[in-house]
C-alpha cells in the first residue's frame, strides 16, 4: 500500500537526507521513530507528496506520486492520503463542519455532512460542529484534525508527532483513536514520532 525506494532529499545545498526503504501493507500500523533533526517530518512530507524527492520514488496503492502533475498529486492526496500535522492548520474563518466540507471539496469528493457528523460524534466532538477552530481546546483540535484526515476514507494515514505534547493518559487516548479510526476505514497508519512511550505499542517499526 505504501512503498518507497532509494529516497533522498536535501535543503538548500545541505547534505542529502537518505531514508530507509519502506513497505507498509494495507491496514497495517507502523511507527517511524527518530530524534529531532533526523528527518522524520521531511520523510512524512515526501510520503504525502508535499515534497518531491531528489532521488527515489514513493508509491501509494500502486500509484507513483512522482508521475503525477502538481494538480493531480494534490487531488490524489486529498482522496487517498490523510495527514495529521503537528499544527492543525484550520481555516479560522470557517466552522469545524465547514473545514471538513472544504477537505471533501478540495479532493473532488461529494460533500457528505452525514459522514462529517458521524466522524465527529465518534471522536466525541460532535457538539463542536458549528464551533470556530480557535475556540477549541488542544485536545478538541486534535480530534477534529483526525476527523479531517479520515473524512475522505483514505488508504493511508500519516500522523506527525501526534502525542509529543500530551501526558500519558492523553497519549494513550490519541493512539487508541488513531488505531480505531484507521481500522474503521481499513487504512494503513504510519505514526511519525520521537516519543519513546509508543515503542511497545507498535510491533512494526522504522528507525531513522
Amino acid at each position: 500500500m505504501l512503498q518507497t525506494a532509494d529516497l533522498q532529499f536535501s535543503y538548500d545545498n545541505q547534505p542529502a537526507l537518505q531514508f530507509p526503504d519502506i513497505q507498509c501493507g494495507k491496514g497495517e500500523h507502523w511507527l517511524l521513530l527518530g530524534q529531532s533533526g533526523s528527518g522524520k517530518t521531511t520523510l512524512l512530507h515526501l510520503l504525502g507528496g508535499l515534497l518531491t524527492p531528489q532521488k527515489g520514488h514513493v508509491e501509494v496503492g500502486g500509484t507513483a506520486l512522482g508521475t503525477l502533475s502538481s494538480a493531480s498529486r494534490d487531488r490524489f492526496r486529498g482522496q487517498h492520503i490523510g495527514i495529521i500535522f503537528q499544527k492543525a492548520h484550520f481555516v479560522k474563518s470557517l466552522t469545524v463542519e465547514e473545514n471538513l466540507m472544504l477537505a471533501q471539496k478540495l479532493a473532488g469528493m461529494k460533500i457528505s455532512k452525514e459522514r462529517i457528523v458521524q466522524l465527529l460524534e465518534q471522536l466525541n466532538v460532535g457538539h463542536k460542529l458549528r464551533a470556530q477552530p480557535d475556540r477549541l481546546s488542544q485536545g478538541e483540535q486534535q480530534r477534529v484534525a483526525i476527523a479531517r484526515a479520515l473524512v475522505n476514507q483514505p488508504d493511508v494515514i500519516l500522523a506527525d508527532e501526534p502525542t509529543s505534547a500530551l501526558d500519558d493518559v492523553n497519549c494513550t487516548e490519541v493512539i487508541n483513536l488513531l488505531e480505531r479510526e484507521s481500522n474503521a476505514v481499513g487504512a494503513t497508519l504510519l505514526v511519525v514520532t520521537h516519543d519513546g512511550r509508543l515503542k511497545e505499542r507498535f510491533g512494526k517499526q522504522i528507525k531513522l
